[in-house]
């Protein structure tokens, strides 16, 4: 589904991605972790477009969209969650879904949108600026599903949410897997990492320092505590 291979990113002149290379396939969740600063979002922004690639590739279902401006990537089929959620405060519920809405007809309707989200039913009348922090989330991920993606960018989508908030979005996540969607997170949660995403990697400088299943990561105390602070 998404590949990224030998990745620059700058930002004028710091050299902030070296060499990164990941790739999900259909149907994954995979996690990238590491201490901010690590590069992390900018892969993300470097896969949507919002940064420009100074060298390498990223491809998307075996085409190459390293060149293309973000809103033909979203065409495409990439969608995001950017972390803070960026949500319109002032528009409702209904119409931050509406307003995204590409093919409404197709994969991921209004109504299949709002059976995964049944707090968002109850709420569509209401602006986004009165939703809760959990409705919030809820709402920036139903967004982009309206867009019905083939591959989802999740950014951060834990940050400044309750527990009991948390472990519903790692439900949604792990649901919308099962439905073949293809999932990048970037998560601080390790708990909620390593429950939804079948591969991690790790993140330190802007390179790749581990890559593999979850469990095997939680078996290098080492490498946790070096790169994670855990």
């Amino acid at each position: 589904m998404l590949m990224i291979e030998d990745l620059h990113v700058y930002y004028e002149d710091s050299h902030i991605l070296r060499g990164v290379s990941l790739a999900v396939q259909a149907g994954e969740a995979v996690a990238l972790l590491g201490r901010n600063g690590a590069g992390k979002s900018t892969t993300i922004k470097a896969v949507i477009g919002f940064v420009p690639a100074r060298q390498g590739r990223i491809l998307l279902t075996q085409q190459d969209i390293t060149r293309l401006p973000a809103h033909q990537r979203a065409q495409r089929g990439v969608g995001l969650v950017p972390q803070g959620r960026h949500i319109f405060p002032t528009l409702t519920v209904k119409e931050n879904m509406t307003l995204a809405a590409r093919n409404p007809q197709q994969g991921w309707t209004f109504e299949r949108v709002l059976q995964l989200f049944p707090p968002l039913a109850a709420r569509l009348n209401h602006l986004g600026g009165q939703l809760s922090g959990g409705e919030q989330q809820m709402l920036a991920i139903a967004r982009a599903l309206m867009t019905n993606p083939q591959l989802l960018l999740l950014d951060e989508p834990s940050e400044g949410l309750a527990p009991l908030v948390v472990t519903a979005i790692g439900q949604v996540i792990r649901e919308l897997c099962q439905a073949g969607l293809s999932i990048l997170l970037v998560e601080q949660n390790l708990k909620l990492a390593f429950d939804v995403a079948n591969r991690v990697y790790v993140m330190s400088k802007g390179e790749m320092v581990f890559e593999g299943k979850p469990a095997d990561l939680g078996q290098q105390p080492a490498l946790l505590q070096r790169y994670l602070g855990v």
